[in-house]
């Protein structure tokens, strides 16, 4: 009786359904499925009180009149007096000298066109000697005080950053533990975080008016540093577990 032999080719394309079917499920499992369970995101902070160790005053110059170029003059003889007498105590950290805003500006009559001309000059004093700086609003005489305000320096800013940060992440992690419980697992880990550090803000505010001038010339400015904040800022997110 003859040998019979059965063709291969349905086998040879079971075989590549097959293979198919393999290498579709395993660019299936590669795909991005749903979100990831059990991921929370928090944020946690931590601020330390510091004197605020730079004073900072700022002068001003006010002119009015009917030629731009006399206002402006005005101005420039006012700011150079002022400077003369605020390099005499410069002695950059301890106090730093530095011109601040000059302007010049039209003054417009009611019914149109230019009636005069207007401007101002600053001239800004800083630093940490603030019995030096405060002695400069009673002896310079050609500008009144505009603004007084107190700052953090750099340097008080980093003394504290260290601790202030270890702060923050230790209130960082225990409440990723405390929320972790709460919500029914057993612990956490970190997926991403961020940490960030700051200091108070201070600028110059209105301390006297220009009719007040006269009562404050050679009588040093009071003042008073009062406290900034360092903060320190932890958040991201971590995974329960």
């Amino acid at each position: 009786m003859p040998l019979s032999i059965r063709p291969l080719r349905p086998v040879r394309r079971r075989l590549g359904v097959l293979a198919f079917a393999a290498l579709a499920g395993a660019a299936s499992a590669q795909v991005p499925g749903a979100p990831p369970q059990g991921v929370l995101s928090l944020a946690a902070s931590a601020s330390v009180e510091v004197t605020k160790d730079v004073l900072v005053l700022t002068f001003a110059a006010t002119r009015d009149g009917a030629d731009a170029n006399a206002v402006q003059s005005e101005l420039k003889r006012a700011l150079d007096a002022a400077l003369a007498e605020a390099r005499r105590v410069a002695q950059p950290p301890q106090v730093e000298v530095s011109t601040g805003n000059f302007t010049l500006y039209p003054r417009y009559a009611p019914k149109g066109g230019i009636a005069g001309w207007s401007g101002r000059a600053e001239l800004v004093v800083q630093g940490r000697d603030m019995a030096a700086i405060s002695a400069l609003a009673g002896r310079i005489t050609t500008m009144t005080v505009a603004g007084v305000g107190h700052r953090l320096s750099r340097e008080a800013q980093q003394r504290v950053e260290a601790d202030v940060t270890a702060q923050a992440i230790a209130r960082f992690r225990s409440l990723a533990g405390e929320l972790a419980k709460q919500f029914g697992y057993d612990g956490y880990v970190v997926r991403e975080v961020s940490v960030a550090t700051g200091g108070d803000a201070d600028h110059p505010v209105p301390m006297l008016r220009a009719g007040m001038a006269a009562a404050a010339e050679a009588a040093p400015l009071p003042v008073e540093p009062g406290k900034g904040l360092v903060t320190a800022n932890v958040s991201g997110s971590v995974q329960m577990k």
